[in-house]
């Protein structure tokens, strides 16, 4: 067997961390879909040029699990001087960025619609990224779905492979039990040194916007765990 049927096949049976809950897609997103993805998307096709991408040379941010865009697009807006990237598996959310981005005139993000693990495989060079993000992924928080939870070893050897030396990995979550398995994780990892310490959890930086969920749960008393990790 050749080595690219070998991953290949790998990939089509690893345990993914998310189900395609499509959804319904309202007209704009829809529409937005239709017409401004020529202009944000990205396709899966080949490995990404950032400098092709965005026609310049500038720190690239990535955030896996963007949601419907809302804090994306808020961090592009703030930080105009690097580039973003965004990958969504669930197109009514990607719709929505891609609206907002018109609306904002916002020319430094481009976006993904597929799998972020297999986009990492095999369309980010490696030690390319200055930043990586993944906020309030999907805590599976049956005992028997815990294996679909995306901070795994593997993974995080993964990011390491793609951040420059020195850039970081910021995750968040809101269910505390995640949390801890993140801490474990990332404290094992042996590419990561944890900027608050070892064992520690970090304070929220300026640049995370606080979701409207996020408020929402801060009301009700629920916790935020943020840890931030630099690439040795």
């Amino acid at each position: 067997m050749n080595k690219a049927k070998h991953n290949t096949d790998a990939l089509s049976r690893r345990i993914r961390s998310f189900v395609r809950r499509e959804g319904r897609l309202t007209p704009g997103q829809q529409k937005a879909l239709d017409t401004l993805w020529p202009k944000y998307g990205l396709s899966i096709e080949h490995e990404l040029s950032f400098a092709a991408c965005f026609g310049r040379s500038a720190p690239v941010t990535l955030e896996i699990g963007f949601g419907n865009g809302a804090s994306l697009a808020e961090m592009a807006a703030n930080e105009p001087d690097s580039d973003f990237i965004g990958i969504e598996v669930h197109r009514p959310g990607v719709g929505h960025l891609l609206r907002t981005l018109e609306a904002c005139g916002l020319g430094n993000v481009r976006v993904f619609c597929h799998d972020a693990v297999e986009i990492l495989e095999r369309n980010i060079p490696d030690a390319c990224l200055h930043r990586v993000l993944l906020f309030f992924p999907d805590p599976w928080p049956k005992q028997k779905h815990r294996k679909r939870r995306i901070v795994q070893p593997a993974f995080a050897a993964l990011v390491a492979r793609k951040l420059k030396s020195g850039g970081h990995f910021h995750l968040a979550t809101d269910w505390q039990p995640y949390a801890k398995q993140m801490l474990e994780v990332m404290e094992g990892a042996q590419d990561f040194i944890n900027c608050s310490g070892n064992g520690h959890y970090s304070d929220r930086p300026d640049y995370r916007p606080v979701t409207k969920f996020e408020k929402r749960g801060r009301k009700l008393g629920h916790a935020v765990w943020d840890l931030v990790y630099q690439r040795s």
